[in-house]
């Protein structure tokens, strides 16, 4: 393992500070020593991916998903070494971590599929009609390009699948654009072990070397320059508001500013509506109290709200729930700075008015270090409507029960709340059709809805949307999971009158690329 910068493809020396990676479970200092990125480094990286750029932007479409797939492959050579790594590196199950890598090297081969097929490069071709009165018809041809060099920073609580060689990488990738990764600081070795692997395609593959860079920092300057650099078209984010605000305020105090696609948490709101609570109280409070505790709540789609009518019927679900995760095991969370963040706001909210502890779960080993405790808290609708305050997110095994008085409260928080990644329905058979509105009500505030179902896991397909309106994310028309994000780093030129010799292969007549084309207002291979 190298724990130099890659800039280029290449390890590169540097005389900056070194730090090293902790274990989270056992406090051990693990093995490497990483080195910060100076700035001439991030220069480098950057102005590597702008030459790169005008190569790879152009390559074949068999090549790149070839190198995509290579990359997949070079991950899954070194699986044992790296899921050791992540799990010593994150506090995260062997179990959890293999099932993470097999995401990551399945979207890999995802995206791999979806640039061999070809056509989400959308080419649209309106021919011309030269005899048209008054005025004669151009020949106009239209289809997406990438953007050029991308900056991903590495997710602290995914360090596979939202990493040095994840989602945001891949689709950047396969959208044609370089990308330099900011490494996550709880992560070091597996980053390393991750951009070793990507270095190794690129050289298999014959990829320009500038295509990929791996930079270290245990700060924030680095990133900050990443996202202020001119040469930098597009920056991907994954974690805190505060975080993804702050990168989105530097982007647009550039020159020329750029989109900054910032996934930034969510509450997930879950409503257990009356006939579903009457049916199942027992079976819906295991299903809440495993998602709210499933990796130490340190899921952007934890769900971190749940709403139910006063009832019998509730009094047996928080009865179940509170006893459930009383009986969870603590577990080590991701760093000591996310567990005291945890922590402290887990425990501050509890001295707002009218909120009372339902249950919490209890440390069993002492011996482990940033052992996260799981909370319940209860609150009436009518106070959760005067506190702006309690839609806050606490990354962790945190949970909210508001309980409403009657039914009509349900649409009232719904529409008091902010935007969310997600929104669960607990329904019994045909009970929606009782709630007309509802339904779009929670649609106007969500990226995903979930019918009878918990909103951590997400697949990664083609329909999937991750990403949802303002402040979970900072723009909902993009996804950031699943082969529709790779339209985050892709803008539409429009080629009028060209010599035919001269167009892009997915805009020639005959259709050289066999892809799916609108032709005049209809979609044909022809």
């Amino acid at each position: 393992m190298n724990g130099k910068n890659i800039v280029s493809s290449k390890y590169v020396e540097t005389d900056a500070v070194c730090f090293e990676a902790v274990n989270p479970a056992t406090g051990k200092i693990l093995a490497g020593d990483f080195r910060k990125a100076s700035f001439s480094s991030a220069n480098a990286a950057l102005a590597a991916a702008e030459i790169a750029f005008q190569s790879y932007r152009l390559i074949n479409k068999d090549l790149k998903s070839a190198f995509l797939r290579c990359i997949a492959d070079q991950i899954y050579a070194i699986s044992d070494k790296l899921i050791a790594r992540a799990s010593e590196e994150s506090g995260l199950p062997v179990m959890r971590l293999q099932g993470e890598l097999g995401r990551t090297t399945g979207q890999l081969r995802l995206f791999a599929d979806m640039v061999d097929e070809g056509s989400w490069v959308d080419a649209i071709i309106d021919t011309a009609i030269p005899e048209r009165q008054p005025l004669p018809k151009s020949d106009i041809r239209r289809m997406l390009v990438p953007l050029g060099p991308v900056v991903v920073f590495g997710a602290s609580n995914f360090p596979l699948a939202f990493s040095v060689a994840g989602g945001d990488t891949v689709s950047a990738l396969a959208a044609g654009c370089p990308v330099i990764v900011k490494a996550h600081a709880a992560h070091l070795g597996t980053s390393a072990l991750v951009g070793e692997a990507i270095v190794n395609a690129i050289h298999q593959c014959g990829i320009p070397k500038g295509v990929f860079s791996l930079l270290y920092d245990d700060g924030y300057d680095i990133g900050s320059y990443l996202v202020q650099h001119p040469k930098t078209k597009a920056v991907t984010f994954t974690g805190s508001f505060n975080g993804g605000m702050a990168l989105v305020k530097l982007a647009g105090q550039r020159s020329q500013p750029i989109p900054v696609f910032a996934e930034m948490g969510s509450i997930n709101p879950v409503i257990l509506l009356p006939e579903a609570i009457q049916t199942k109280p027992e079976e819906l409070a295991k299903k809440c109290a495993v998602s709210i505790t499933m990796g130490a709540g340190q899921f952007c789609t934890n769900p971190g709200l749940l709403i139910a009518v006063q009832s019998a019927e509730l009094d047996v679900f928080t009865k179940a729930l509170a006893k459930a995760i009383s009986e969870t095991p603590s577990a080590t969370m991701l760093t000591a700075g996310i567990h005291a963040n945890y922590q402290r706001l887990s425990t501050e909210i509890l001295a707002e008015h009218g909120l009372t502890l339902l249950a919490e779960s209890a440390i069993i080993e002492e011996k482990f270090q940033h052992q996260s405790i799981a909370r319940v808290v209860t609150v009436s609708a009518k106070q959760f409507l005067k506190t702006e305050k309690l839609q806050q997110e606490i990354f962790g095994p945190y949970s909210l029960l508001v309980i409403a008085e009657h039914t009509t409260q349900i649409e009232e928080i719904i529409e008091f709340l902010d935007g969310q990644l997600t929104i669960t329905l607990m329904t019994a058979d045909k009970e929606l059709a009782t709630y007309p509105d509802l339904l779009n009500k929670i649609s106007d505030k969500a990226g995903r809805i979930i019918l009878n179902g918990m909103p951590t896991g997400v697949e990664v397909c083609s329909a999937m949307q991750h990403g949802g309106p303002y402040p979970a994310t900072n723009d909902s028309r993009f996804t950031s999971v699943g082969t529709q994000a790779i339209y985050r780093f892709a803008r539409p030129v429009a080629w009028q009158d060209w010599e035919h010799s001269l167009l892009p292969d997915a805009l020639k007549d005959g259709n050289p690329l066999g892809i799916n084309r609108l032709v005049n207002q209809k979609w044909t291979q022809e």
